[in-house]
């Protein structure tokens, strides 16, 4: 966005970081170019939002904190590393927008964000919910993040909203563990039959709560980001995608983080000019 590199929290009141991660990953590794791609990407965004009204440029401080280091053999000790560079941001009470990387990175993100506003609630743009308990024997990956953050208490209870979630499951109780915890869940079905509203509906809930909202990038449908690891058909429009965020405005947004752009797989560089724009709407809404 041609921001300044600065990384003394102190002059910051936005801090976007990259995370060049993808250890995490299961099937199609990459997202670890997501932050240089969406970088190069994002020298297009303009600062002034005829939407909604706002420069965040003008209202906030704001820089790019450059990229996390991370250990690319090891996710235990990148969200090690994670939590630990997190640690001035909070003191500072710099707010992170952090691109991934995959999406295991949430749990070290929410985890840093829960020393500052203790448990706080959800918003997850998603075609998968990410509640699995492993993948091949293991706790951490992508697909566990908010099972490990739901069992460490990172989470309000009855705040967590999960929107696009759509596509084919390993079984008929893979929300089992969703319904337990009351994680609402609106599926992309719901949305393309009913629109915004109920989203809008949902919103009503996280009013007044510190929120942390995470967006991956496969909750928009493949032909609008065919650029990630787990692509899955009927997903948003980009347009959709704009409205959704745009939504969020008026929310009490602590953080947040945008996930598993994946430039081996991209086409033109359209997923990672979508996810600069996208970005770019979060800071217009914190």
């Amino acid at each position: 966005m041609r921001l300044p590199h600065i990384s003394d929290p102190e002059e910051l009141d936005i801090a976007l970081v990259g995370i060049p991660f993808d250890g995490g990953t299961t099937y199609r590794p990459g997202a670890r170019f997501g932050p240089r791609q969406v970088r190069d990407q994002s020298v297009l965004i303009r600062p002034w939002n005829p939407v909604l009204q706002i420069n965040p440029f003008a209202k906030y401080r704001i820089a790019d904190f450059g990229d996390f280091p991370v250990n690319p053999l090891s996710i235990e000790d990148t969200f090690r590393r994670v939590e630990e560079h997190m640690e001035p941001l909070i003191g500072a009470s710099t707010r992170c927008a952090a691109v991934g990387g995959d999406h295991s990175l949430s749990l070290p993100l929410l985890r840093a964000t829960a020393t500052k506003y203790g448990p706080v609630a959800v918003i997850q743009f998603d075609a998968h919910n990410d509640l699995w308990d492993e993948y091949f024997g293991s706790k951490l990956s992508h697909g566990t993040p908010f099972r490990r953050a739901i069992e460490e208490g990172l989470i309000r209870e009855r705040s967590f909203l999960q929107v696009g979630l759509r596509g084919q499951v390993y079984g008929e109780d893979d929300f089992d563990f969703a319904r337990k915890h009351k994680v609402s869940m609106i599926t992309a079905e719901e949305f393309h039959a009913g629109g915004i509203k109920v989203f809008q509906e949902e919103l009503r809930a996280f009013r007044g709560k510190p929120v942390y909202v995470t967006l991956d990038i496969d909750c928009v449908d493949p032909a609008y980001a065919p650029g990630t690891g787990t692509p899955q058909v009927g997903g948003f429009t980009s347009a959709q995608m704009l409205g959704l965020l745009r939504a969020l405005r008026g929310l009490k947004i602590v953080g947040c983080d945008l996930v598993e752009v994946s430039p081996p797989y991209d086409n033109g560089g359209i997923t990672s000019l979508l996810a600069a724009n996208l970005l770019y709407e979060l800071l217009c809404v914190f």
